[in-house]
């Protein structure tokens, strides 16, 4: 490949003919689950179900903070930015309490999870932001009472279950069953491929 550095264009040469180079996007295909047994598949697929049902619910928190971020740091006053803080606060606990109710919990800690892929931030931390640290102390004892951790981090690299999930988010984006939303972490889905398959 040669570079023309007058027009800033990249050429290459194939069987002594010139072709400008184009720039494509990278693709990365996910192919299907290598199961070891029966039980592994239906875990899987125990997992799939739990996770597709739960992705629109992080997609929407996630969107509905990243808003609620932006707004507040157009807001200059402390005590404006807290009344602006629990109108919204109050809005989205009217909008999803009782639906967040429903999940079992293990569609929870899928849940918190997926939070944290989508925003970087702990479910916790984000409590701790927008509530207290205190409040964000007790939702986290509640939550452990169902074994379920706010403080969870999404590491597919390290967790064969955020392995799964990961794996079941790119198979869905690929299909099209999910809307595809790239994740506020880095992760390196081949490192987790190496290590998990």
């Amino acid at each position: 490949m040669e570079v023309d550095t007058v027009h800033q264009k990249q050429f290459m040469v194939i069987d002594d003919k010139v072709m400008e180079a184009i720039d494509l996007d990278e693709v990365f295909l996910v192919g299907p689950f290598k199961f070891k047994n029966r039980e592994e598949r239906r875990r899987y697929l125990i997992l799939q179900k739990k996770t597709r049902h739960v992705w629109p619910y992080a997609i929407l928190a996630s969107e509905r903070l990243t808003q609620l971020n932006e707004r507040l740091n157009k807001i200059e006053s402390k005590s404006k930015r807290r009344k602006y803080t629990k109108i919204v606060q109050e809005y989205i606990e009217d909008e999803f309490t009782e639906e967040l109710k429903k999940l079992t919990k293990t569609e929870g800690q899928i849940l918190v999870k997926l939070m944290y892929r989508q925003t970087g931030t702990t479910t916790f931390d984000i409590v701790k932001e927008l509530k207290s640290g205190w409040r964000a102390f007790w939702y986290n004892t509640t939550a452990s009472l169902f074994n379920i951790s706010l403080k969870e981090e999404f590491k597919p690299e390290e967790v064969e279950e955020d392995f799964l999930i990961e794996h079941i988010l790119r198979r869905n984006f690929q299909k099209k069953l999910l809307e595809e939303k790239k994740p506020a972490i880095d992760i390196d889905f081949l490192k987790a491929v190496g290590k998990w398959q």
